[in-house]
């Protein structure tokens, strides 16, 4: 059976290239503007220094994840507007949760949850992680993974170091988090200054 699959899909890469004649060649991408720069220069990185994060650089990379904008709408686009996206931050030993119409952190809890977050080494001890949540299975994931790379970008042009990871303890995190039944955690982004 698996050898009569292979010879099927053989068949239509075939087909597929005999019929694939004609090929535009684009130009080289312009890396000139900053934007362009930026992109081209995000990385992610597995090195922290315990050097803390200044509240205004925090409240830039929140902002950039999923604050509000000049125009009264949110820095990445939501599927159906939902919004409904929520950003937590572990920051000096507490949980807080982002609430961009007040610019401001909403204590959640002073318990430590590193053990469920710092499933790698190299976590410990970053002084900034981000969680992503949301309640929406379908649309969800693309808003984490958009407010993602906008922090990928805001650190790039600040020379902080970042990644994002699905390797914590989901579970645990929704329960430290008070999260509501129908809302789950999605991926934690580590934020920090390179190792000196």
């Amino acid at each position: 059976m698996l050898k009569k699959v292979s010879l099927m899909m053989l068949g239509v890469i075939m087909s597929f290239n005999a019929n694939a004649v004609e090929v535009q060649k684009l130009p080289e991408p312009d890396k000139n503007s900053d934007l362009m720069k930026l992109i081209n220069e995000r990385k992610s990185s597995r090195e922290y220094s315990t050097k803390p994060v200044s509240l205004q650089t925090l409240s830039d990379l929140l902002w950039s994840a999923f604050g509000i904008n000049d125009r009264g709408t949110r820095t990445i686009a939501t599927a159906r507007n939902e919004q409904n996206l929520k950003v937590y931050v572990v920051y000096q030993n507490s949980i807080w949760a982002y609430d961009a119409n007040e610019n401001s952190l909403v204590k959640v809890s002073d318990e430590e949850i590193e053990q469920y977050i710092a499933k790698q080494d190299f976590v410990k001890g970053a002084p900034v992680n981000l969680i992503y949540t949301g309640s929406d299975k379908d649309y969800s994931y693309f808003h984490a993974g958009s407010a993602a790379q906008n922090v990928y970008l805001y650190a790039t042009s600040k020379g902080l170091n970042t990644i994002v990871r699905g390797y914590i303890d989901k579970d645990e995190l929704k329960d430290k988090l008070r999260l509501d039944r129908d809302e789950f955690v999605i991926i934690n982004q580590v934020i920090g200054y390179p190792e000196s």
